[in-house]
């Protein structure tokens, strides 16, 4: 089922894009045009902006760290590229969280107004679809050193705390879903990066 759900979103942006060919097309960089609100998202990355109250699943993922992996210490700046896919309304708290959770780990954010280029970028697509009651969000962060080479992927999918009377899609998905989805990225990002030589 999960499967079935991550090829459908792969499929459901592969129709959205004219350009796409492949569903492997629509994780590439080369084939998404940042939107106009994803666009408004880079003037929010490097900012210290106080995370919202983090409640449910997003507390307990935050509580579920291990001690031995509870922050890493490295030289690399991350900077997040304008996210793909989720509305404004949606990725607010994505943003916000994920700049927290950083900071939690150890992990150094490069703003988009920074002048000294970042040692990794993260860019991610997500796709929020309804099933019934049940509104699912998928996402997919590719990670890239500066020259554009992909070194790792981050992807998974949560099914969202519905916020009441929202309909479907993205206005179904509660701000605790985002968030949790920014710690879960987060402590991926972390052990990938603790792991990874050099």
């Amino acid at each position: 089922m999960r499967r079935w759900i991550f090829a459908a979103a792969c499929l459901s942006a592969c129709v959205a894009l004219s350009a796409c060919n492949s569903a492997k097309d629509v994780l590439e960089p080369s084939a998404v045009a940042p939107t106009a609100q994803s666009a408004a998202l880079a003037q929010t990355e490097g900012t210290d902006v106080a995370a919202p109250a983090v409640t449910g699943a997003a507390s307990a993922a935050a509580t579920a760290v291990p001690a031995q992996t509870a922050a890493i210490m490295t030289k690399a700046r991350v900077q997040f590229a304008p996210i793909v896919g989720a509305t404004v309304e949606a990725a607010t708290p994505l943003t916000q969280r994920l700049g927290a959770r950083a900071r939690e780990r150890g992990i150094t954010l490069a703003g988009s107004t920074d002048t000294t280029p970042p040692g990794i970028i993260m860019r991610g697509y997500f796709s929020a679809m309804t099933e019934g009651k049940d509104t699912t969000v998928v996402y997919v962060w590719d990670v890239y050193d500066p020259a554009g080479t992909r070194l790792h992927r981050i992807n998974g999918q949560q099914t969202a705390a519905s916020t009441t009377g929202s309909g479907e899609g993205w206005p179904a998905v509660a701000p605790a879903t985002m968030q949790s989805i920014a710690d879960s990225t987060i402590d991926q990002l972390a052990q990938w990066l603790a792991a990874k030589p050099g």
